[in-house]
């Protein structure tokens, strides 16, 4: 398992934590968000780098 320690955890984190508030505020279902939020959680690094490519993107405008 690759484990991922220091400033290179620290920027993982707040990658992640940004791909969640943007699948929180996109406009996609309830059960979608659950499962994109989880698969973030679980595998970090390759979570974020599947929400990047096909993620949902959070409502911009207002």
């Amino acid at each position: 398992m690759l484990e991922i320690t220091g400033l290179g955890g620290l920027v993982l984190l707040i990658l992640d934590l940004w791909a969640i508030v943007s699948v929180v505020g996109s406009s996609v279902s309830t059960g979608r968000k659950v499962l994109w939020i989880l698969l973030i959680l679980l595998l970090p690094l390759l979570g974020f780098i599947i929400w990047l490519i096909a993620g949902p993107r959070g409502v911009r405008g207002v």
